[in-house]
Protein backbone atom coordinates (compact mmCIF):
# COMPACT_ATOMS: atom_id res chain seq x y z
CA UNK A 1 0.00 0.00 0.00
CA UNK A 2 0.86 3.56 -0.47
CA UNK A 3 1.69 5.46 2.56
CA UNK A 4 -0.82 3.37 3.99
CA UNK A 5 -1.79 5.31 7.29
CA UNK A 6 -1.10 8.48 5.76
CA UNK A 7 -3.38 8.03 3.20
CA UNK A 8 -6.36 6.42 5.23
CA UNK A 9 -6.31 9.62 7.20
CA UNK A 10 -5.96 11.85 4.23
CA UNK A 11 -8.91 9.94 2.66
CA UNK A 12 -11.39 10.02 5.66
CA UNK A 13 -10.50 13.92 6.42
CA UNK A 14 -10.94 15.84 3.57
CA UNK A 15 -9.89 19.25 5.37
CA UNK A 16 -6.28 17.43 5.36
CA UNK A 17 -6.22 16.36 1.48
CA UNK A 18 -3.42 17.37 -0.01
CA UNK A 19 -1.20 18.80 2.79
CA UNK A 20 2.11 16.63 3.83
CA UNK A 21 1.06 14.04 6.60
CA UNK A 22 3.07 12.53 9.42
CA UNK A 23 1.52 9.69 11.16
CA UNK A 24 3.56 8.62 14.54
CA UNK A 25 4.62 9.63 18.13
CA UNK A 26 3.27 13.64 18.76
CA UNK A 27 5.86 15.30 17.92
CA UNK A 28 6.00 17.69 20.79
CA UNK A 29 6.92 20.58 18.73
CA UNK A 30 10.42 19.45 18.22
CA UNK A 31 10.78 17.70 21.68
CA UNK A 32 8.72 14.57 21.06
CA UNK A 33 10.64 10.62 22.06
CA UNK A 34 9.43 8.54 19.15
CA UNK A 35 9.20 8.15 15.91
CA UNK A 36 7.98 8.40 12.62
CA UNK A 37 4.94 5.56 11.37
CA UNK A 38 4.36 6.92 7.98
CA UNK A 39 5.13 9.79 6.08
CA UNK A 40 2.77 10.76 2.72
CA UNK A 41 4.78 11.69 -0.43
CA UNK A 42 4.15 15.17 -0.16
CA UNK A 43 6.04 15.02 3.56
CA UNK A 44 8.93 12.99 2.35
CA UNK A 45 9.62 15.95 -0.75
CA UNK A 46 10.75 17.51 3.03
CA UNK A 47 13.09 14.21 3.28
CA UNK A 48 10.91 12.93 6.27
CA UNK A 49 10.63 8.73 6.28
CA UNK A 50 9.59 6.54 8.57
CA UNK A 51 11.19 5.18 11.39
CA UNK A 52 12.65 8.80 11.69
CA UNK A 53 12.58 10.42 14.92
CA UNK A 54 9.72 12.55 15.07
CA UNK A 55 11.75 15.55 16.56
CA UNK A 56 13.88 15.38 13.21
CA UNK A 57 11.07 15.24 11.23
CA UNK A 58 9.01 18.07 12.78
CA UNK A 59 12.59 20.64 12.51
CA UNK A 60 12.32 19.57 8.79
CA UNK A 61 8.83 20.50 8.53
CA UNK A 62 9.69 23.86 10.25
CA UNK A 63 12.02 24.65 7.74
CA UNK A 64 10.06 23.58 4.71
CA UNK A 65 7.03 25.88 6.00
CA UNK A 66 10.04 28.81 6.75
CA UNK A 67 10.54 28.29 2.56
CA UNK A 68 7.18 28.43 2.29
CA UNK A 69 6.19 25.29 1.84
CA UNK A 70 2.40 23.66 3.38
CA UNK A 71 2.47 23.26 6.95
CA UNK A 72 2.91 19.75 7.73
CA UNK A 73 -0.08 17.62 9.65
CA UNK A 74 1.11 15.71 12.44
CA UNK A 75 -0.90 12.39 13.36
CA UNK A 76 -1.38 9.96 16.13
CA UNK A 77 -1.19 6.09 14.87
CA UNK A 78 -4.94 4.47 14.79
CA UNK A 79 -4.15 0.91 14.88
CA UNK A 80 -7.62 -0.23 14.83
CA UNK A 81 -8.73 1.46 11.87
CA UNK A 82 -5.68 0.69 10.10
CA UNK A 83 -6.00 -3.25 10.83
CA UNK A 84 -10.01 -2.48 9.52
CA UNK A 85 -8.54 -1.30 6.24
CA UNK A 86 -6.29 -4.03 5.90
CA UNK A 87 -8.56 -6.61 6.72
CA UNK A 88 -10.46 -5.42 3.87
CA UNK A 89 -7.60 -5.24 1.48
CA UNK A 90 -6.29 -8.56 2.21
CA UNK A 91 -9.59 -9.83 1.62
CA UNK A 92 -9.93 -8.27 -2.06
CA UNK A 93 -6.22 -10.20 -2.68
CA UNK A 94 -7.80 -13.97 -1.37
CA UNK A 95 -10.01 -13.37 -4.21
CA UNK A 96 -7.51 -13.83 -6.78
CA UNK A 97 -5.03 -16.21 -4.86
CA UNK A 98 -5.56 -18.89 -2.25
CA UNK A 99 -1.95 -18.78 -1.64
CA UNK A 100 -1.55 -15.27 0.54
CA UNK A 101 1.15 -14.32 2.23
CA UNK A 102 0.55 -11.12 5.15
CA UNK A 103 3.84 -9.72 5.16
CA UNK A 104 2.68 -6.60 7.84
CA UNK A 105 -0.38 -4.32 7.94
CA UNK A 106 0.27 -3.13 4.29
CA UNK A 107 2.35 -5.37 2.24
CA UNK A 108 1.53 -9.06 0.74
CA UNK A 109 2.96 -11.70 -1.56
CA UNK A 110 0.37 -13.73 -3.32
CA UNK A 111 1.04 -16.41 -5.98
CA UNK A 112 -0.63 -17.40 -9.16
CA UNK A 113 -0.75 -21.27 -8.92
CA UNK A 114 -1.56 -21.67 -12.58
CA UNK A 115 1.53 -22.78 -13.67
CA UNK A 116 0.60 -21.71 -17.21
CA UNK A 117 -0.15 -18.79 -17.07
CA UNK A 118 1.24 -15.67 -18.63
CA UNK A 119 3.50 -12.69 -17.80
CA UNK A 120 0.59 -10.51 -19.42
CA UNK A 121 -2.80 -12.10 -17.27
CA UNK A 122 -0.32 -11.95 -14.72
CA UNK A 123 -0.83 -8.13 -15.14
CA UNK A 124 -4.33 -7.86 -15.56
CA UNK A 125 -5.10 -9.53 -12.37
CA UNK A 126 -3.00 -6.92 -10.56
CA UNK A 127 -4.84 -4.56 -12.50
CA UNK A 128 -8.09 -5.70 -11.04
CA UNK A 129 -6.99 -6.07 -7.71
CA UNK A 130 -5.59 -2.33 -7.79
CA UNK A 131 -8.80 -1.28 -9.19
CA UNK A 132 -11.19 -2.99 -6.97
CA UNK A 133 -8.65 -1.60 -3.72
CA UNK A 134 -9.38 1.92 -5.67
CA UNK A 135 -12.82 1.82 -5.68
CA UNK A 136 -14.07 0.42 -2.54
CA UNK A 137 -11.24 1.73 -0.64
CA UNK A 138 -10.36 4.83 -2.19
CA UNK A 139 -6.61 3.86 -1.47
CA UNK A 140 -3.86 2.91 -4.23
CA UNK A 141 -1.20 0.39 -4.01
CA UNK A 142 1.73 -0.33 -5.84
CA UNK A 143 1.89 -3.97 -7.09
CA UNK A 144 5.24 -5.88 -8.77
CA UNK A 145 5.62 -9.27 -9.99
CA UNK A 146 8.56 -11.28 -11.10
CA UNK A 147 9.58 -14.75 -10.65
CA UNK A 148 10.06 -15.13 -7.22
CA UNK A 149 9.12 -12.98 -3.88
CA UNK A 150 12.66 -10.70 -3.61
CA UNK A 151 11.68 -9.84 -7.75
CA UNK A 152 8.61 -9.33 -7.45
CA UNK A 153 9.39 -7.41 -3.74
CA UNK A 154 12.09 -4.68 -5.50
CA UNK A 155 9.63 -4.53 -8.28
CA UNK A 156 6.47 -2.66 -6.19
CA UNK A 157 9.00 -0.02 -4.66
CA UNK A 158 9.91 0.68 -8.38
CA UNK A 159 7.52 2.79 -9.25
CA UNK A 160 5.78 4.02 -6.47
CA UNK A 161 2.90 5.67 -5.72
CA UNK A 162 0.40 3.34 -7.38
CA UNK A 163 2.66 1.61 -9.69
CA UNK A 164 2.56 -1.52 -11.54
CA UNK A 165 6.20 -2.70 -12.68
CA UNK A 166 6.85 -6.33 -14.07
CA UNK A 167 10.16 -7.73 -14.27
CA UNK A 168 10.41 -11.21 -15.81
CA UNK A 169 13.77 -13.69 -15.29
CA UNK A 170 15.30 -12.95 -18.56
CA UNK A 171 15.23 -8.93 -17.42
CA UNK A 172 16.67 -9.10 -13.88
CA UNK A 173 20.15 -8.31 -14.65
CA UNK A 174 19.36 -5.28 -16.61
CA UNK A 175 16.89 -3.97 -14.22
CA UNK A 176 18.75 -4.60 -11.19
CA UNK A 177 22.77 -3.77 -12.04
CA UNK A 178 21.79 -0.04 -11.55
CA UNK A 179 20.38 0.84 -8.65
CA UNK A 180 21.15 1.33 -5.73
CA UNK A 181 22.63 -1.15 -3.51
CA UNK A 182 20.26 -0.05 -0.62
CA UNK A 183 17.36 -1.40 -2.99
CA UNK A 184 18.06 -4.79 -1.85
CA UNK A 185 15.98 -5.42 1.11
CA UNK A 186 18.10 -6.40 3.84
CA UNK A 187 21.09 -3.73 2.98
CA UNK A 188 20.69 -0.67 5.90
CA UNK A 189 22.37 2.28 6.73
CA UNK A 190 25.45 0.79 7.83
CA UNK A 191 25.97 -2.17 5.87
CA UNK A 192 25.51 0.33 3.02
CA UNK A 193 28.09 2.35 4.44
CA UNK A 194 30.30 -0.34 4.79
CA UNK A 195 29.87 -0.99 0.85
CA UNK A 196 30.14 2.66 0.29
CA UNK A 197 33.89 2.75 1.63
CA UNK A 198 34.81 0.17 -1.31
CA UNK A 199 33.72 1.96 -3.77
CA UNK A 200 30.25 -0.15 -4.24
CA UNK A 201 27.41 1.92 -4.97
CA UNK A 202 25.21 0.13 -7.40
CA UNK A 203 24.19 -3.33 -7.48
CA UNK A 204 26.56 -3.65 -10.60
CA UNK A 205 29.26 -3.00 -7.66
CA UNK A 206 27.75 -5.75 -5.50
CA UNK A 207 27.89 -7.98 -8.22
CA UNK A 208 31.58 -7.46 -8.66
CA UNK A 209 32.75 -9.32 -5.46
CA UNK A 210 32.65 -12.82 -4.88
CA UNK A 211 31.06 -15.30 -2.91
CA UNK A 212 33.95 -15.31 -1.06
CA UNK A 213 34.78 -11.34 -0.32
CA UNK A 214 31.48 -10.73 0.73
CA UNK A 215 31.27 -13.75 3.30
CA UNK A 216 34.46 -12.39 4.96
CA UNK A 217 33.02 -8.59 4.85
CA UNK A 218 29.24 -9.86 6.48
CA UNK A 219 29.47 -13.62 7.43
CA UNK A 220 26.35 -15.57 6.80
CA UNK A 221 24.66 -12.91 5.94
CA UNK A 222 26.88 -11.74 2.93
CA UNK A 223 26.14 -14.95 1.13
CA UNK A 224 22.19 -14.02 1.22
CA UNK A 225 22.92 -10.55 -0.11
CA UNK A 226 25.48 -12.60 -3.54
CA UNK A 227 22.07 -14.51 -4.16
CA UNK A 228 19.39 -11.23 -3.51
CA UNK A 229 22.02 -9.15 -5.82
CA UNK A 230 21.36 -11.78 -8.63
CA UNK A 231 17.82 -12.03 -7.85
CA UNK A 232 17.73 -15.78 -6.72
CA UNK A 233 15.28 -16.15 -4.30
CA UNK A 234 13.91 -19.68 -2.96
CA UNK A 235 11.79 -18.37 0.13
CA UNK A 236 8.06 -19.82 -0.39
CA UNK A 237 4.85 -18.37 0.50
CA UNK A 238 4.37 -17.70 4.25
CA UNK A 239 0.44 -18.48 4.65
CA UNK A 240 0.60 -18.25 8.41
CA UNK A 241 3.41 -16.67 10.57
CA UNK A 242 3.90 -18.25 13.96
CA UNK A 243 3.39 -15.93 16.62
CA UNK A 244 6.83 -15.87 18.76
CA UNK A 245 6.42 -13.60 21.20
CA UNK A 246 3.90 -10.49 22.58
CA UNK A 247 5.27 -7.23 23.89
CA UNK A 248 4.57 -4.04 24.28
CA UNK A 249 7.38 -0.76 24.74
CA UNK A 250 7.21 2.71 25.72
CA UNK A 251 9.32 5.63 25.05
CA UNK A 252 9.07 8.65 27.70
CA UNK A 253 8.10 12.04 26.54
CA UNK A 254 11.42 12.80 28.95
CA UNK A 255 14.47 11.00 30.56
CA UNK A 256 13.74 9.24 33.60
CA UNK A 257 14.89 7.67 36.92
CA UNK A 258 12.25 8.25 39.06
CA UNK A 259 11.47 4.12 39.80
CA UNK A 260 8.10 4.80 41.20
CA UNK A 261 7.35 6.23 38.02
CA UNK A 262 8.77 3.92 35.74
CA UNK A 263 7.71 0.96 37.60
CA UNK A 264 4.22 2.40 37.40
CA UNK A 265 4.48 2.44 33.49
CA UNK A 266 6.30 -0.90 33.46
CA UNK A 267 2.43 -1.89 35.82
CA UNK A 268 0.92 -0.57 32.30
CA UNK A 269 2.28 -1.99 29.66
CA UNK A 270 2.08 -5.57 31.71
CA UNK A 271 -1.57 -4.92 31.57
CA UNK A 272 -1.46 -4.29 27.55
CA UNK A 273 0.35 -7.57 27.52
CA UNK A 274 -1.04 -9.87 28.96
CA UNK A 275 -4.81 -8.82 27.55
CA UNK A 276 -3.33 -9.08 24.17
CA UNK A 277 -1.76 -12.71 25.60
CA UNK A 278 -5.64 -13.43 26.55
CA UNK A 279 -6.71 -12.85 22.94
CA UNK A 280 -4.02 -15.09 21.04
CA UNK A 281 -5.55 -18.42 22.07
CA UNK A 282 -2.13 -19.38 23.90
CA UNK A 283 -2.45 -21.32 27.32
CA UNK A 284 0.47 -20.04 28.93
CA UNK A 285 4.22 -18.87 28.29
CA UNK A 286 7.50 -20.12 29.72
CA UNK A 287 9.81 -16.72 29.48
CA UNK A 288 9.36 -12.96 30.78
CA UNK A 289 11.83 -10.88 28.93
CA UNK A 290 12.36 -6.65 29.86
CA UNK A 291 13.97 -4.14 27.60
CA UNK A 292 15.44 -0.87 28.92
CA UNK A 293 17.02 2.05 26.92
CA UNK A 294 18.96 4.58 28.59
CA UNK A 295 19.88 8.38 27.62
CA UNK A 296 22.47 7.58 25.73
CA UNK A 297 20.43 4.93 23.96
CA UNK A 298 22.41 2.02 25.38
CA UNK A 299 20.31 -0.73 25.16
CA UNK A 300 19.88 -3.83 27.76
CA UNK A 301 17.90 -6.60 27.78
CA UNK A 302 17.15 -9.46 29.95
CA UNK A 303 15.02 -12.54 30.52
CA UNK A 304 13.95 -15.33 33.00
CA UNK A 305 12.86 -18.36 31.69
CA UNK A 306 10.30 -19.87 34.43
CA UNK A 307 10.67 -23.46 36.16
CA UNK A 308 7.52 -24.22 34.09
CA UNK A 309 5.16 -22.65 31.96
CA UNK A 310 2.82 -20.19 33.28
CA UNK A 311 -0.50 -20.41 32.77
CA UNK A 312 -3.83 -19.41 34.67
CA UNK A 313 -4.24 -23.05 36.13
CA UNK A 314 -0.10 -23.24 36.75
CA UNK A 315 0.23 -25.31 39.67
CA UNK A 316 3.33 -23.48 40.46
CA UNK A 317 1.26 -20.14 41.58
CA UNK A 318 -2.07 -21.79 42.02
CA UNK A 319 -1.46 -22.38 45.86
CA UNK A 320 -0.69 -18.38 46.08
CA UNK A 321 -3.40 -17.22 44.43
CA UNK A 322 -2.09 -15.27 41.57
CA UNK A 323 -3.23 -14.45 38.38
CA UNK A 324 -1.04 -13.91 35.11
CA UNK A 325 -0.94 -10.28 35.23
CA UNK A 326 0.69 -10.11 39.29
CA UNK A 327 2.82 -12.50 38.45
CA UNK A 328 3.99 -11.01 35.67
CA UNK A 329 4.27 -7.45 36.98
CA UNK A 330 6.49 -9.06 40.15
CA UNK A 331 8.86 -10.79 38.15
CA UNK A 332 9.31 -7.55 35.53
CA UNK A 333 9.69 -5.17 38.66
CA UNK A 334 12.35 -7.86 40.35
CA UNK A 335 14.05 -7.56 36.86
CA UNK A 336 13.78 -3.85 36.80
CA UNK A 337 15.48 -2.94 39.79
CA UNK A 338 19.03 -3.51 38.91
CA UNK A 339 18.54 -0.89 36.25
CA UNK A 340 18.16 1.77 38.95
CA UNK A 341 21.37 0.83 40.77
CA UNK A 342 25.07 0.08 39.73
CA UNK A 343 24.45 -3.72 38.67
CA UNK A 344 23.19 -2.66 35.60
CA UNK A 345 23.04 1.13 35.85
CA UNK A 346 26.80 2.08 37.18
CA UNK A 347 26.74 5.19 35.79
CA UNK A 348 22.70 6.33 36.89
CA UNK A 349 22.25 7.11 33.78
CA UNK A 350 18.12 8.44 32.86
CA UNK A 351 15.74 5.93 30.94
CA UNK A 352 14.20 6.95 27.56
CA UNK A 353 12.48 3.23 27.22
CA UNK A 354 11.13 0.02 29.18
CA UNK A 355 9.50 -2.75 27.14
CA UNK A 356 8.52 -6.08 28.14
CA UNK A 357 7.34 -9.11 26.40
CA UNK A 358 6.30 -12.78 27.00
CA UNK A 359 7.42 -15.55 24.67
CA UNK A 360 8.39 -19.48 24.62
CA UNK A 361 3.88 -20.16 24.63
CA UNK A 362 2.26 -23.29 25.05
Amino acid sequence: MDAFFAAIEERDKPRIKGRPIVVGADPGEGKGRGVVSTANYAARKFGIHSAMPISIAWRLSEEAKAKGETETVFLGVNSSLYEEVSKNIMAIIKKYSLKVEEASVDEAYFEIQNQKVSWKRAKEIAIKIKTEIKNKEKLTCSIGIGPNKLVAKIASDLEKPNGLTVIKEEDVDKIFNPLPIRKIPGIGPKVEQQFLRQGVNKVSDLKNLSLFDLRQLLGKWGEEIYYKARGIDNSPIVLEYEVKSIGEQETFMEDARNANFIMDRLSFLCDSVIKRFRKSGFSGFRTIVITVRFDDFETKTRSYTLPQVLSAQSSLFEDKGLDLLKILNFEIVRMFLPFIDKRENPKRKSIRLIGVRVEKFL
